[in-house]
């Protein structure tokens, strides 16, 4: 396995999105900047759903994205967004290839 893979589909509240994204972007940067784990967190907004955000995570392992679960950047994220999300999909992979 070359690593831990962890795709998040949110859909925003329309009225919320603008308050949602400068927390999402600070949520990705602090956790590519500050998590040793953490290989690559792409923040994307679907052309055709502009009210949703595509996450794609790559950790080294699942150790390392669970210690992103407990950073405090992203609790406070979580607490801070937790009214904006209408609805999430989360899916994990294991990069193979």
């Amino acid at each position: 396995m070359k690593g831990y893979v962890v795709a998040v589909e949110f859909e925003i509240a329309p009225d919320r999105f603008a308050a949602f994204m400068p927390l999402m972007i600070e949520n990705a940067e602090a956790s590519r900047r500050g998590e040793p784990g953490c290989r690559r967190f792409d923040v994307c907004v679907p052309r055709e759903r502009r009210n949703s955000v595509f996450l794609y995570e790559i950790y080294d392992d699942e150790a390392a994205f669970q210690a992103h679960l407990a950073s405090a950047h992203f609790k406070a994220f979580a607490t801070a967004t937790g009214d904006m999300i209408t609805a999430r999909k989360i899916t994990v992979c294991d990069w193979v290839a």
